[in-house]
């Protein structure tokens, strides 16, 4: 596309791929990241349903089972501030897949575990992995990402996350119906969520670095352009004639800045506000079941969970991928936790919900569309887009680690809520945090829907400077 009065020329490969219309290479980068955020969904929600066969057998106790249904999420913890840091300092490509490595590792290993605290170390160390996972995938779509679908593509890879939930109960029913001993069942459950990262092991291996981190923190400008026409299979082409100096804004200096305090702030105290209620619920789901119906099956429960995914979960996850950028991804956020507080609400205090099997689904399943059309996927998106570049993985990874230090604490000390309040004392508490989450969104976080990275992150200004001659692009 040549230059000319009507078309003024664009800044090289990173205007090129804002301006970039939905290609084959966006929904390649997005299988390779999102097979990782199926797998966490499996991984992390599975664990509820083996521990029904793990705790008869290893005789557990409620703390173990506590630990056994958490510990993944404080090591996820530790995975994300780890791997963002990493991913910023060394580049995202260099230790892009090492995170899924350890997926595969941990999963295959919990399989096999001989005892309790062997089940718990390697549950520690899928964790990890699973903690990694967030920010590099989260941050290396949005930069392949168009300006105008990036809330879309970047929910399309968290969007895994929904077909993850879906799958745990169809395995767990399967593995129920089919006779097999209590022991294989719930080593068969933890062992198929090492398939899915081994499958795009390679793909992610062989992903190129992201262009804008090789532009704007290398200043490989270049490189960037050449790696992305191959890439792109020549979708995104730019010539580049001037260099301009690349930008790296240090540690120190994004944790003593308030605006990036204050965004830290905003998106891991969301993420974690909706961690508290999407897991503390999610993982639990069978025993609220047990609760509400105590005289169901395990496989009726299964049954009830999968009904709940596939139903609301599901569609939620698809109503954020085609919505999000044309409501606004801060405004979805505020509308989620909404309505999530409402539902939450309405289970706790409207008579006799808690005793009929069908008004509760109905009411459990609408949060459950709104968790997912909401907070679960925007939290995911908008810490891919509020820091600049060379922070940008390292902002995710502390709002990613703080939000699972949220799904921990909910994990962990939802069970001991509802034995005390029971199920409608455990709604309440959800609904109440759901409150705080609207509340500091509304008060910390920019709209970034419609907008650039470099405009959201302020760094449009080096790319318009004079250090830049502005160069013939095609799209």
């Amino acid at each position: 596309m040549e230059s000319n009065a009507s078309n003024p020329p664009k800044l090289g490969v990173i205007d090129s791929l804002n301006d970039a219309p939905i290609s084959f290479f966006h929904l390649r980068a997005a299988f390779t990241a999102g097979m990782g955020f199926f797998t966490d969904a499996y991984d992390l929600f599975i664990i509820g349903s083996a521990l029904v066969y793990i705790k008869p057998e290893w005789h557990l106790g409620d703390t173990q089972i506590a630990f056994l249904g958490s510990i993944s999420l404080v090591a996820a913890f530790l995975g994300a501030f780890i791997f963002g840091r990493l991913a910023d300092v060394v580049g995202r490509k260099r230790i892009y897949g090492m995170e899924a490595l350890l997926m595969v590792i941990g999963g295959l290993a919990c399989a096999f575990a001989p005892s309790f605290l062997w089940l718990l170390v390697f549950r520690v160390i899928l964790g990890i992995g699973i903690g990694g996972d967030y920010p590099m995938s989260a941050v290396l779509m949005a930069e392949y990402a168009n300006a105008k679908k990036r809330g879309a593509l970047t929910s399309l890879v968290f969007g895994m996350q929904g077909l993850g939930l879906a799958f745990g109960p169809v395995v767990a029913l399967t593995l129920e119906a089919s006779g097999l001993p209590p022991d294989s069942i719930w080593r068969i459950m933890l062992g198929i969520g090492a398939l899915p990262p081994l499958a795009v092991l390679y793909l992610r291996r062989t992903m190129p670095e992201s262009p804008r981190y090789k532009a704007l923190v290398r200043g490989d400008i270049d490189e960037a352009a050449k790696d992305m026409a191959t890439y792109s299979s020549g979708q995104v082409t730019s010539k580049v004639e001037k260099k301009f100096k690349p930008s790296r804004i240090s540690l120190g200096q994004m944790l003593s800045n308030p605006k990036y305090l204050i965004l830290i702030l905003g998106t891991g105290g969301a993420w974690f506000l909706n961690d508290y209620a999407f897991y503390g619920n999610a993982i639990s789901t069978p025993e609220i079941l047990k609760l509400v119906a105590p005289n169901s099956s395990n496989i009726t429960g299964s049954a009830w969970a999968l009904m709940i995914f596939a139903i609301f979960a599901i569609p939620g996850y698809l109503a954020s991928i085609f919505f999000m950028d044309a409501v606004g991804h801060k405004r979805l956020q505020m509308i989620g936790f909404g309505v999530m507080a409402a539902a939450f609400a309405a289970i706790a205090l409207v008579p006799g919900i808690t005793d009929e099997v069908v008004p509760f689904l109905l009411l459990y399943g609408v949060s459950f569309f709104f968790i997912e059309f909401g907070p679960n996927c925007t939290t995911f998106v908008m810490p891919a887009e509020v820091f600049p570049t060379s922070i940008r993985t390292t902002g995710h990874g502390m709002a990613a680690g703080i939000g699972k230090f949220g799904a921990f604490v909910g994990t962990f000390v939802f069970p001991y809520i509802s034995a005390a309040g029971g199920v409608k004392g455990a709604m309440l508490f959800s609904a109440g945090v759901s409150v705080l989450g609207v509340i500091l969104t509304k008060l910390t976080l920019p709209e970034p829907s419609g907008k650039t990275l470099e405009e959201i992150g302020g760094e449009h200004h080096a790319l318009s400077s004079d250090a830049v001659v502005l160069p013939t692009a095609s799209v």
